[in-house]
């Protein structure tokens, strides 16, 4: 059987693997038995956290230094490794830079992932687990399930929403392929270890990672981005989830579309909003510190309030959020105070 001898191999090709999400995804292959094999340029994210992968799963993923659009890297790549089938992160993902950069993000987001699937067809590679975004939705009342409208707010999650619907007409043309599309709301925390966790080069874009570098004293203060929103405080509401919850619902995702073939499309989130000021009490729990903070404008492209109906991953994967609020800020504590400077 063809789809036998494809699953016969167990590496794994991880775009982006470097990065936050990408590097707990790989402990979460490795624990799984698979074999990652790390695909970088390095833009936002830093090698050495290899070395970590190594220390805490006990086995060093393949490391490959490049950009995704990189065509001739690509086919070097698939036709030197027996690639079982890819995890695609790589791409830029700060709502704020999209809006003052629109066509970066489209070119690394959208031509990146149309460069990758070219080379993954011309090397027989047909299983994609790509990771997109909940800011697909836009604004939408929550909670958000997968068949709600698709109104994305800014060039990020437009971008996002782009690639899904290109891969979907490819999977249509390309029945043979199998695709699952992850929109997942806000991941955040650390691995338990302590050993990873998210290192942003320069100013962090997302609220945990400045919320933590606030409390080890990196930063005097945080800002608020907004307090008059239509919430319960006034501040943004958001689905926070544990990154290695995301990273074991990629792995699930993996096991998926290497059974058959077919577009899935899934929320990965917990199914419970947090406000700002809620994630900034539950850090100040978990760090026994305070945390100061500031009120400022609202960042264009932000929405109100978002969280998931995750109902439909935990039917078609058997893959549920495990951790809560408090477990993700103990994490990124235990991250932030042993590598106050990242790696």
């Amino acid at each position: 059987k063809i789809l036998g001898i494809v699953r016969m191999s167990k590496t794994i090709l991880v775009t982006g693997g470097a990065g936050f999400i990408g590097s707990h995804t790989c402990v979460a292959l490795i624990a799984a038995g698979y074999a990652p094999l790390v695909l970088d340029n390095l833009g936002n994210s830093d090698v050495r956290v290899l070395d970590r992968v190594e220390r805490i799963a006990g086995q060093r993923p393949g490391w490959i230094e490049g950009d995704v659009r990189d065509r001739a890297l690509l086919d070097r790549v698939f036709a030197q490794h027996r690639i079982a089938g890819v995890i695609h992160f790589a791409g830029l993902k700060a709502v704020g830079d999209s809006v003052t950069d629109p066509l970066g993000y489209y070119d690394n987001n959208v031509h990146g992932t149309w460069v990758l699937t070219q080379a993954m067809e011309a090397a027989g590679v047909h299983a994609l687990v790509f990771s997109s975004s909940a800011t697909v939705y836009g604004e939408t009342d929550p909670p958000i399930a997968e068949d709600a409208p698709c109104h994305p707010t800014n060039p990020y999650g437009r971008s996002k929403r782009i690639v899904e619907e290109t891969l979907g007409d490819w999977q249509l043309a390309r029945p043979h392929w199998s695709i699952a599309l992850l929109r997942y709301f806000n991941p955040v925390g650390a691995h338990e270890s302590g050993l990873i966790g998210e290192h942003p080069q320069g100013q962090p874009n997302n609220l945990m990672p400045f919320v933590a570098q606030v409390a080890v004293g990196l930063r005097e203060r945080l800002v608020v981005h907004g307090n008059d929103y239509p919430t319960p405080d006034g501040t943004g509401v958001r689905d926070y989830v544990h990154v290695m919850d995301l990273a074991e619902g990629h792995v699930a995702a993996l096991r998926k579309v290497q059974q058959a073939p077919g577009l899935l499309t899934l929320n990965l989130g917990t199914g419970v909003g947090h406000s700002v000021l809620q994630v900034v009490q539950a850090f100040e729990r978990a760090s026994g510190r305070a945390i100061p903070y500031t009120v400022g404008p609202r960042r264009p492209g932000d929405v109100p309030a978002n969280w998931a109906d995750p109902s439909r991953a935990a039917e078609v994967l058997g893959w549920r959020a495990r951790r809560g609020l408090d477990a993700m800020c103990v994490d990124s504590w235990r991250w932030q105070q042993g590598n106050p400077k990242g790696y």
